[in-house]
């Protein structure tokens, strides 16, 4: 174990996780969890990159990949998170790419759905309706890491769902 502040573990302690150990270069999602700023936005943003290869997937086997890198992304959370010394450290990732995973996987390829994911999901994220933060709270190690974002994108997707059965609704009114 790297050598630790009373505010956490060093920078050049979380570095050498995310860029010298599998592990923690996974769930630093490959390095963007490392951005000085909005390091969640940045893996959310990366998530959004990785997932453009698998668009053609059909839902059923884009559904199996994701709840299998859900599970992966347990682990890695659990690894990552006991080697920092630290519960959910802001610069491991790996939950919030899943998580738009899951949305992107469900949603049409369009940037307008694309886009409207990537806020709604932020949105979600940084927030935490309930139950989001009290399973931020009261979930440990790594589910508890992934667990509040799958939900923040279940969020989102009930949001999108609403939004278009209300844009359906005003069509119908006007």
């Amino acid at each position: 174990m790297h050598s630790e502040s009373p505010t956490g573990p060093s920078k050049q302690a979380v570095r050498a996780l995310a860029l010298e150990r599998p592990t923690g270069f996974l769930a630093f999602g490959f390095g963007s969890g490392l951005s000085p700023r909005a390091p969640g936005t940045a893996g959310t943003l990366l998530g959004l990159l990785l997932w453009l290869p698998l668009t053609p997937l059909p839902l059923w086997l884009g559904l199996v990949l994701v709840a299998a890198l859900f599970v992966l992304g347990i682990w890695l959370c659990e690894v990552s998170s006991q080697a920092l010394g630290v519960h959910d450290h802001g610069g491991i990732v790996w939950d919030e790419m899943v998580a738009i995973w899951l949305v992107l996987v469900v949603v049409p390829f369009d940037w307008r759905w694309w886009l409207a994911s990537f806020v709604l999901f932020r949105v979600f994220d940084i927030l935490k309706p309930w139950p989001i933060d009290w399973l931020d709270r009261r979930v440990a190690g790594g589910l508890g890491i992934m667990i509040d974002d799958v939900i923040a994108a279940l969020y989102t997707l009930a949001a999108l769902w609403l939004g278009v059965a209300l844009l359906g609704w005003l069509q119908g009114v006007i």
